[in-house]
């Protein structure tokens, strides 16, 4: 199996069972080692009282792409710190994309960046997520839980 494709299985994996992505309507679009490609339309009970989405929703948009970005190669990996520079509202029946990439990854710690940006391609949030490596693999969970 290649990278990518590890990569692929592991995003699959982790999709499937993931409740609160597939919940907020985000769709995975791409995953490759080390990146992950998001997108989530922003929907009427998405919006809070100013007008325009809710940083949370953002928020949990980002945090799933950098899931899956730091579990494409299939080590067991979890959030150690988040933190989201909000930069333009989002507003209702806006599309977000949220684009994941790895910028280091050693011994059992990594560090990932999440773009989110609308359908113009306009920035909304800037996410940076440090990664922790844990115990087992994304694909053994998979197995076990059949």
């Amino acid at each position: 199996m290649t990278e990518v494709e590890l990569a692929q299985a592991c995003a699959q994996a982790m999709y499937a069972r993931d409740q609160a992505t597939q919940g907020l309507g985000i769709r995975l679009l791409e995953a490759g080692p080390g990146q992950a490609c998001l997108r989530m339309p922003v929907r009427a009970d998405m919006i809070q009282g100013h007008g325009t989405c809710h940083g949370g929703f953002l928020f949990a948009l980002a945090d799933s792409a950098f899931a899956f970005a730091c579990n494409s190669h299939d080590q067991a990996t979890v959030a150690l710190g988040c933190s989201i520079d909000y930069l333009a509202p989002a507003l209702r029946d806006d599309v977000l994309t949220a684009r994941a990439s790895e910028v280091s990854r050693k011994g059992r710690t990594g560090l990932y960046h999440v773009r989110i940006e609308n359908q113009r391609g306009e920035l909304v949030a800037m996410f940076h997520g440090k990664s922790y490596k844990v115990r087992g693999t994304v694909l053994a969970q998979e197995t076990q839980d059949d």
